[in-house]
């Protein structure tokens, strides 16, 4: 498992987000995109400029938080 620090050392500057939003969300606020191997971006399309914040797998998990229901392989 990819150790936690260093996520942010991961370069995502080819991350493709997709919108994660839990419901009838119209306007995509959350974003999420694999980064690597165990390793996640979660973002916020309506604060385009803030770092996106990063995971691993199981901390997504822990969240509550399934890739593969906004179409993203785990």
């Amino acid at each position: 498992m990819l150790d936690g620090t260093k996520l942010y050392g991961l370069d995502i500057s080819r991350a493709s987000f997709v919108k994660a939003c839990g419901g009838p969300c119209t306007e995509g606020c959350v974003t999420l995109a694999r980064i690597g191997d165990d390793a996640w971006a979660l973002g916020d399309s309506k604060r385009p400029e803030a770092e996106p914040l990063r995971f691993t797998t199981e901390e997504l998990d822990a969240a509550g938080i399934d890739p593969a229901r906004f179409g993203l392989s785990v």
